[in-house]
Formats: C-alpha cells, structure tokens, sequence
C-alpha cells in the first residue's frame, strides 16, 4: 500500500486497505428527526434494501462490532444488532455518539449517520490507521469537516459529557479539548469521494441517489 502523505486519505481501489475484520466498533446514529424527508430516513431503500441496511452490509464487512442508537429501538430490533439509546437525551447527534462510545467495546469508534448510504468501510479503516496516537481522525473535504463520519476514541468521552452537561450540542464543541488528527480527503476521482460522504436528507437526495446507482 502507498504511503499517506500530509494527513491526506484516498478513497481509491488502488490504494484501498485489505479488507478484513477490525478490532474496532461502528455506531451507526439513528436518532434523527427526518422532518425533510417525511418518513424516516433510514428505510428510505436504495436497490431495493433500507438504507440502514446498505450500511450494516457494508460495516459489518470491516468492523468486528456494529450498534445503532436509537431512541426507538423496537424498528431496528429485526437487524439483530446491538441498540442503545441516548444516555443525554435531546441534545442531538452529539448525545448519539457519547452513547456510542460508553456502548462500544473497543476502544476506537467509527460513527457515520444512518443517511450516509455511500460510507465505505475502506474509509472507516484508513480514518483508524490516521488516528493512531490521536483521540480520533475527522474527515474534511473541500475546507469543510465530516464530524458525523469520524473515528472517535473513548478517551473523548469526558469532554463530549462536559459540552452535553453545558448544553452544548454541536459536535464540534468538544474538539479544543481533545487531540484530533483533522485528515484532508482526496481522490483523482472527486466524485467518487464526495459521494461517500453525502447524505440523504430529502425525497430530492433520494432520487438522485437512485439515479447514481441506477435504481
């Protein structure tokens, strides 16, 4: 495998991970209102599959653990996978991840958000090789940050519980307090990439996305 240089991660075949099992959890983030979409966005199919679906296919490929949390367990207890609810209730995806942390059983986490139908477990593998020596590995593409699509680490936790407890609730609030490698995304082939991290927040989103595979 090339080397990384300058904190940059690439999403290409050519450089991809071997693919095999981790010892690291993935969270999934359920906890969303969908208020765009008009149902919940996590059934929302591509290729015939629920998109939450999509993605445990895909992390389980990669990752030795996988929870979702949800503060409506009971629609995804046919996964068959562990779900676990917001310990700081009402605060947003920040409570999300903190769950997710305390939950998990490895040190390292990979979150990504249940509307991400294109995450690549590739991805999730790279960010953990980055955040070696780190609290955690934050994706950025095009000068904006991915901090929904990260590694976080339970070191992190402490601080994530202090921004809640202070209500407040953006992600990024607790990232002063910790150590986190910032990694620069790039691909020769940019739209490839930039898919990976785009989201499906409308029935707009959906149909584009459809589009793109083909459905």
């Amino acid at each position: 495998m090339e080397k990384l240089k300058k904190e940059q991660l690439v999403n290409s075949p050519t450089q991809a991970l071997e693919g095999c099992i981790v010892t690291a959890s993935a969270v999934i983030l359920a906890g969303g209102k969908s208020s765009r979409m008009g149902y919940n966005k996590a059934f929302a199919e591509l290729n015939h599959k629920p998109m939450i679906e999509v993605q445990l296919e895909e992390l389980n490929n990669y990752f030795s653990e996988v929870i979702i949390v949800s503060n409506d367990p009971d629609l995804y207890k046919y996964l068959g996978v562990r779900i676990v609810a917001d310990i700081i209730p009402g605060k947003g995806p920040l409570s999300g991840i903190h769950s997710g942390l305390i939950a998990c059983s490895h040190e390292d986490c990979f979150t990504i958000p249940c509307d991400m139908p294109f995450i690549s477990g590739e991805v999730g593998e790279r960010l953990l090789e980055l955040a070696r020596g780190y609290d955690g590995a934050v994706p950025k593409l095009d000068g904006k940050l991915e901090p929904l699509s990260a590694i976080y680490k339970k070191t992190c936790i402490p601080s994530i519980e202090d921004c809640l407890l202070k209500d407040k609730r953006r992600i990024i609030d607790f990232y002063p307090q910790v150590n986190l490698r910032y990694v620069e995304v790039l691909d020769p082939f940019f739209k490839e990439t930039a898919r990976v991290f785009s989201n499906i927040n409308t029935p707009a989103d959906l149909a584009e996305a459809r589009l793109y595979i083909g459905f």
